[in-house]
């Protein structure tokens, strides 16, 4: 009698450290415990540590709080500009409800993830190309509100989206690499023209202040004799200024305007007024008889003395 007493509370007690064993659960500080009691929710929500529940009646499920890091499947579009592109993205959520996201989804990761690849789609269908490569920041605000809009009734906040990569085809790539050197040729023309147009005014202003004061022409004629000759060249050249060849034709032309001035006042005798027809003609001809009496003829030569061999 007492060795069966003994044996059934030996028994009661293996089957009470079963059931306590069974019954406890540890939940860690970033999940959270939603007890179902024969199918139905109950509505505590279990915290962090170490909790007991029903065996057999009741089902423990834990639930991650954890912000996820769900990266999306490049998606192929064609953007309004009608360009093909493909693009892919990463979501950051988190589960904010424990009990909706198991009870309003089947499956909240699946959902979240099925709505990031449509609304990375749509987003494609109605932004621009230059908008994907640029303007990215404006797009990922108007992605998470597209996927956070049906997530809040599954008890998922979306955190942020953000585009990872946009590819492009690679004719889209060699018309865009021709655009980028034709705008930086034409930047170059552009800046090359003004840099002219400075110098030129410039040049403008140094001309009128020579102009004013043609000594400094002179100084610069030496200051750009003095740094070609700095070059150590075999050759150097001189430019001439154009001033000093004008200066030295009118010096020519009044000197001998001079000389005809001074020849009329020193002789006294007035100057000879304009010679007629018949005397133009007569003064060629007496000056050419001299000429050709002055020339003597082959028999008036004398014989040149030549030496004789013997």
């Amino acid at each position: 009698m007492v060795d069966a007493l003994v044996t059934l509370i030996v028994v009661l007690a293996c089957l009470g450290a079963l059931g306590a064993l069974a019954a406890a659960r540890v939940v860690k500080q970033y999940e959270r415990g939603v007890v179902f009691r024969l199918g139905r929710l109950r509505s505590d929500i279990r915290g962090p540590g170490f909790t007991m529940i029903t065996p057999v009646v009741d089902r423990l499920q834990k639930v991650n709080m954890q912000i996820v890091t769900m990266p999306v499947p490049a998606q192929e579009g064609i953007t309004r500009d009608n360009v093909t592109v493909r693009v892919d993205a990463v979501v950051y959520f988190k589960v904010v409800d424990p009990a909706e996201a198991l009870i309003a989804v089947e499956d909240y990761r699946f959902a979240v993830s099925q709505m990031a690849q449509t609304s990375l789609r749509s987003i494609i269908g109605k932004s621009d190309l230059d908008d994907l490569l640029s303007n990215r920041e404006k797009l990922n605000q108007g992605l998470e509100l597209m996927i956070d809009s049906p997530a809040v009734g599954w008890g998922v906040h979306i955190d942020r989206v953000e585009i990872k990569d946009v590819s492009l085809p690679e004719t889209m790539k060699r018309s865009m690499a021709r655009q980028a050197e034709a705008d930086r040729e034409r930047r170059a023309r552009v800046i090359n023209a003004d840099a002219e147009l400075q110098a030129s005014r410039k040049l403008a202003d140094a001309a009128a202040q020579m102009a004013d004061t043609p000594s400094a022409l002179q100084l610069r004629l030496l200051q750009t004799v003095m740094a070609v000759a700095a070059e150590k060249n075999s050759t150097l050249v001189l430019p001439i200024p154009v001033e000093l060849l004008r200066f030295l034709e009118r010096g020519a032309q009044e000197i001998p305007a001079a000389a005809r001035a001074e020849g009329g006042t020193e002789g006294g005798a007035p100057a000879a007024g304009p010679a007629t027809a018949p005397e133009r003609e007569a003064a060629p001809a007496q000056s050419a008889q001299p000429a050709r009496q002055a020339m003597p003829t082959l028999t008036e030569r004398e014989p040149e003395p030549h030496a004789v061999d013997r």
